[in-house]
């Protein structure tokens, strides 16, 4: 039987990293505070990653929460992190398909920060959210927008997109939630400096494993990778693509 996960290059690429999206931890504790989090408030937080949403919700607002993440090396680094921080009471984490996982009980808010592929985009990752949501429950979701529009087919893919449609620009973004029924509520926008401190923070983490592993199988795809990945980075990705979570309000 073929165990669920994520390839290995994520792992390797990711490295230490604890929040995977570029928000940096005082976005996430703005975010947090921006939404008003109430202890007790029950939270569904779909491809959770490392969790660190979770935990440090738990441990600064007193919230509980279940994580569900494809990756094994995410979920074990979670449930490390729930107990680190000593809240291992109050938030569990599950390794599982997301796009398939429903919360037994309806919860106070759910989540999909920077993973809206499970549900093939914005709409569809809003229908699995609001099969877990309790009536009048909020929803954050994590999602790129183009900050510049890209100028040509070079700027969109060097933005990892797979065309100029796949984004919409912010308004767009804005308009689409009250094309689904909701309403936005609150925001927290990634900046280039939260952008370079995730992207570059790849780059040391890919070169530091392939001095480590120079015979590995995956060395020359992630020796590839290196070279390339920062020139198209500064040159497309930081200057056309914007990043945010979106706090959002069935209507």
């Amino acid at each position: 039987m073929t165990t669920l996960d994520l390839p290995r290059s994520f792992t390797i690429r990711e490295g230490d990293l604890r929040i995977l999206n570029p928000f940096d931890a005082g976005k996430l504790a703005t975010l947090g505070g921006a939404i008003k989090l109430e202890p007790g408030t029950s939270i569904l937080d779909l491809c959770s990653g490392k969790g660190e949403l979770l935990c440090t919700w738990a441990r600064d607002h007193g919230v509980t929460g279940t994580g569900v993440d494809i990756s094994t090396v995410n979920t074990a680094a979670a449930r490390e992190r729930a107990a680190e921080l000593g809240v291992a009471d109050r938030v569990q984490f599950v390794h599982g398909d997301a796009a398939t996982y429903v919360a037994a009980e309806p919860v106070d808010l759910a989540a999909c920060v920077g993973a809206t592929w499970i549900g093939d985009g914005v709409p569809g990752t809003l229908e699995l959210l609001r099969r877990s949501l309790r009536p009048g429950g909020m929803v954050l979701v994590g999602e790129p927008y183009w900050r510049l529009d890209p100028p040509d087919e070079a700027a969109v893919i060097g933005s990892h997109a797979r065309s100029r449609d796949e984004f919409r620009d912010l308004p767009g973004l804005v308009e689409l939630f009250g094309e689904c029924g909701w309403d936005l509520v609150e925001m927290v926008l990634a900046d280039q400096d939260s952008w370079d401190r995730y992207a570059a923070a790849h780059w040391l983490n890919l070169r530091r494993w392939l001095d480590a592993n120079p015979d590995d199988e995956l060395a020359g795809e992630l020796r590839r990778e290196l070279t390339e990945d920062p020139l198209r980075y500064v040159r497309y990705q930081r200057e056309y693509l914007g990043w945010g979570v979106f706090a959002l309000l069935r209507r």
